[in-house]
């Protein structure tokens, strides 16, 4: 086992300067060269290539990404707001969306600082009473101060004290709209809000949409051992949500995040990811995947996360069935906690391929 996890180090490091591939042989999974005959190549698999993997949403949203491509091609705004009206403002699909758009500003601004992002700034002032652009622009201001800044610096707090008050001018143009108060739970992280605050804002959410995964994701935060909570509070509050679940609701997957969210510094504890802890929330996990509808935009975000912990559980042809459903798309945890979400995706579906080929799959037994 540690063996494994020595290599996967290895691997991540190996990432960044090319594609690899793994097989099992002897008895140990070793490296080999790309093309080799040895090799288990996830391209086999109809996989995408790391370099086509799309790190902006973490499943297929096709509108989304025609809006998207239209926005930043022509720095017009008019589609965004188009797609966002003609999102139901409770559902996980607007949350997404908001996201989404913010991010590609964003990462604009990133990319050509003073001139990228111009379409937002001026779908703002061209369109003051937008709930869209509002919430939009706040979630921009979010995220900017996340990236851009270190907490607790004034430039970080002033960053989220302006988001607070688009927030509030964004939950006014619409008023049952759960999506502004999304945004301020990481505001509410980031600043610190007492546990009295935090359940103000919370409150407001689950009035309006009461079984939201993405809420409950952006809450497990606030609640963790690194913010302003503890590991037995998160799992409380996850505990607690999973029980509550309607029939149906990714809900009951929440348990993993808690566990993710704690995950031990050194990822090579033996036995750990064999522990009942990781075991039981993997399982309710498995269960909740099962039991969603197909189109639940959340679905993709469980599966992302499954994959990782069903490759440390050298769970492989699950780990494999899981990348069936979601490759082409890495824009969801675990992947975008690393700088190189396509990279580190890739890592562990490499690590897939591999122990799945070492116990018998080949791409004719692929699981559909």
């Amino acid at each position: 086992m540690e063996i494994l996890w020595i290599l996967l180090a290895l691997c991540m490091l190996t990432a960044v300067i090319g594609p690899f591939v793994l097989r099992r042989r002897g008895g140990g999974i070793r490296l080999a060269a790309p093309g080799s005959p040895d090799a288990a190549d996830p391209q086999d698999y109809g996989f995408v290539r790391q370099e086509e993997l799309d790190v902006r949403t973490p499943g297929p949203d096709q509108d989304l990404l025609d809006v998207l491509e239209v926005v930043q091609h022509t720095q017009e705004w008019r589609a965004a707001s188009q797609l966002l009206a003609g999102t139901p403002k409770e559902s996980e699909v607007r949350w997404q969306r908001v996201q989404a758009f913010a991010g590609a500003a964003s990462l604009e601004l990133l990319q050509r600082p003073g001139v990228g992002g111009a379409w937002l700034r001026k779908w703002r002032s061209q369109a003051p009473k937008d709930a869209g652009a509002a919430a939009v622009h706040a979630e921009f201001l979010v995220q900017q101060a996340w990236r851009s800044s270190t907490a607790g610096t004034d430039d970080f707090r002033i960053l989220l004290e302006e988001a607070r008050s688009v927030i509030a001018e964004a939950a006014l143009l619409a008023p049952g709209d759960p999506v502004p108060y999304i945004v301020e739970l990481a505001v509410a992280r980031g600043l610190g809000y007492s546990g009295e605050e935090f359940d103000q804002v919370w409150a407001k959410i689950i009035d309006r949409a009461p079984a939201h995964m993405g809420a409950h994701i952006a809450a497990l935060h606030f609640w963790s051992e690194r913010w302003h909570g503890s590991r037995e509070e998160a799992d409380r509050f996850a505990t607690a949500a999973a029980a509550r679940a309607p029939q149906g609701s990714l809900l009951a997957a929440l348990p993993l995040f808690a566990v993710y969210e704690h995950l031990p510094e050194i990822n090579l504890v033996r036995g750990f990811y064999q522990s009942q802890v990781v075991t039981k929330a993997v399982e309710g996990a498995m269960f909740a995947v099962h039991a969603a509808r197909r189109d639940d935009p959340m679905l993709a975000h469980v599966r992302h996360l499954l994959v990782l912990f069903l490759v440390r559980m050298e769970r492989w042809s699950e780990a494999v069935h899981q990348l069936v459903h979601i490759d082409g798309h890495v824009g969801a945890l675990p992947w975008t906690a690393s700088e190189d979400p396509a990279a580190e995706y890739t890592v562990y579906r490499a690590l897939a391929v591999a122990g799945y080929e070492a116990n018998g799959g080949s791409p004719a037994t692929l699981p559909r």
